[in-house]
């Protein structure tokens, strides 16, 4: 119940009007206006949170890294240092190593009962709950995501990936299997070691949650990078774990950079299981330095260009909300967001219309105030790669409708842009944008969509907005995508797996498929005497 709680808890708070807009007043419209610069993207709020954790977590305790580096974490709202964090490379990566393995192969973590490890997971969710607003707090100040959307849904999702898992840890189990002969076989499913984590900048907590939690039930001990742009929530979260019981080693959070620290972590020896979600080409190079070290098995959760199709028959109020809630959720950023937008051409004038006005209805602003529906991007970098992409798609002849420059002179707020009579082989529409541009694309029939669909190096996610129960079944068996969301988009309860075809990855998180990436499959064969029977 929990799980389809805070599912529909997603879907009900940014579809049908938006997370916000129903709440809002006629005269906060009136007040803010289209495209409006909100007087708090000048004078940012103060957040009501301090950063008290900005060292490495190694072996259960906060140190400095081995040189002494820092680097400093901003405030995409004004490019600002909220606070410098170490910076760890290959020297605190091997000690982190050292205790994680130590914890595994002395330690008390995997020999515990699972029914133990079960109850340190039942106990750090229910800190996390306790601390909701505060680690919100520290997760919208580092990566600029509405404070009401971490608050009221990410870290709730957090608190149920642990709950899910915490309560798989005493459910892991072999089997016994009838062999050709007098043998007693059973197959015994272990922890695979010291895993090797690294999580991204745009869903830095519940990253935290996809890997950690089932990788603890399982009984192994891990090794953390955070992504040098958001290491605050990590380290907060890694503190209640162990004031929840986890024994010192289990847990090793390293904040670095990805050349040094996570170059040094993918190609460790000592790593048995690799996993890292974040862009499709350092994916590759993830899969390299695993392979050149000691083979290491990896899952990754890659890039995406998630098509949404509208069909013919859609209710197209519905199909424009749902289309917006697909690709502008979380400032853009995500991996799966429905960013080529295929429209059928008998609703296709329509739905453009109504989507340039939705997006000029689009709250931009301070992410601590209350209604505002899209903070800043993440840092100047993907800030000036979005502008970039923007003028890759008016040069090469598609129609800017609405946006297409930043909000306000402060931080890195951007407008929400839609194109229109945008092309397949535009960069726009072939290339993974990770930010607030939605390209709309016509099409004619079903045959011509899918293949225009699955034209594509990715193949994470796809939506379907249909009233027809055949061509939502048509479309979910034809398109060659990890999920497939008809009349919804972004349902990512506990139990769901997510993962993706083609270059969108290898392996699945989530659900009891998450568990088999941090299991060994041993089996086991005894000779039997005179069986009684086989």
């Amino acid at each position: 119940m929990a799980t389809r709680r805070v599912g529909s808890l997603l879907n009900r708070s940014f579809t049908s009007a938006s997370m916000f807009s129903k709440a809002r007043s006629s005269s906060v419209v009136r007040g803010i206006g289209k495209y409006s610069t909100d007087a708090s993207i000048e004078s940012p709020i103060s957040p009501s949170v301090k950063v008290n954790y900005t060292q490495l977590l190694i072996n259960g305790q906060f140190v400095d890294s081995a040189s002494g580096k820092t680097f400093p974490t901003l405030d995409p709202r004004t490019g600002e240092v909220i606070a410098h964090v170490a910076e760890g490379d290959a020297e605190d990566v091997n000690r982190a190593v050292s205790a994680a393995r130590k914890a595994f192969d002395e330690g008390p973590w995997p020999k515990m009962t699972a029914y133990e490890r079960s109850r340190v997971l039942f106990r750090f969710a229910d800190m996390i709950e306790k601390h909701n607003d505060e680690i919100a707090a520290l997760e919208t100040w580092d990566n600029g995501k509405p404070f009401e959307q971490a608050a009221k849904i990410e870290v709730p999702m957090v608190v149920r990936f642990f709950r899910y898992y915490a309560g798989f840890a005493d459910k892991i189990h072999g089997l016994t299997v009838p062999a050709d002969g007098e043998y007693h076989v059973q197959t015994l499913h272990e922890p695979i070691g010291v895993a090797g984590q690294i999580i991204p900048w745009n869903f830095p907590l519940l990253m935290f949650a996809w890997k950690v939690a089932p990788a603890l039930a399982c009984g192994n001990t891990i090794v953390l990078k955070t992504a040098e742009q958001t290491p605050l929530s990590a380290l907060y979260a890694a503190t209640l774990l162990q004031e929840a019981g986890l024994p010192p080693g289990v847990l090793n959070v390293v904040s670095g950079f990805g050349p040094t620290a996570g170059a040094s972590l993918a190609s460790h020896m000592d790593i048995d299981k690799f996993a890292f979600t974040g862009s499709t080409d350092t994916g590759k190079k993830i899969l390299e330095l695993a392979a050149k070290s000691n083979l290491k098995t990896v899952t990754l959760e890659l890039g995406g260009k998630s098509p949404f199709i509208v069909c013919e028959d859609a209710d197209v109020d519905k199909a424009v909300e749902m289309a917006h809630f697909a690709l502008f959720f979380n400032q853009g950023q995500c991996c799966c967001s429905g960013s080529r937008t295929f429209v059928h051409e008998k609703v296709y004038d329509e739905f453009l219309e109504k989507a340039k006005a939705r997006a000029e209805r689009r709250l931009v602003g301070d992410p601590f105030k209350g209604g505002i529906e899209q903070g800043p991007q993440i840092d100047s970098v993907q800030f000036e790669k979005i502008l970039k992409y923007i003028d890759y798609g008016v040069k090469a002849g598609a129609k800017l409708e609405t946006g297409g420059e930043r909000v306000g002179t402060k931080g890195f707020y951007i407008k929400p842009t839609v194109f229109s009579d945008v092309q397949d082989d535009m960069p726009i529409a072939c290339e993974e944008i990770f930010g607030p541009v939605q390209t709309i694309l016509k099409y004619k029939d079903l045959n011509e969509v899918i293949r225009r669909a699955n034209n594509s190096r990715y193949g994470l996610a796809a939506g379907v907005f249909t009233q027809n129960i055949d061509t939502a079944n048509t479309l979910a068996r034809a398109l060659r995508v990890g999920s497939v969301f008809i009349n919804c988009y972004y349902i990512f309860d506990a139990s769901i797996p997510f993962g993706g075809y083609k270059m969108s990855g290898i392996g699945r998180e989530k659900g009891i498929y998450g568990l088999s990436n941090y299991l060994q499959v041993k089996a086991v064969v005894t000779p039997l005497k005179n069986p009684a029977w086989l």
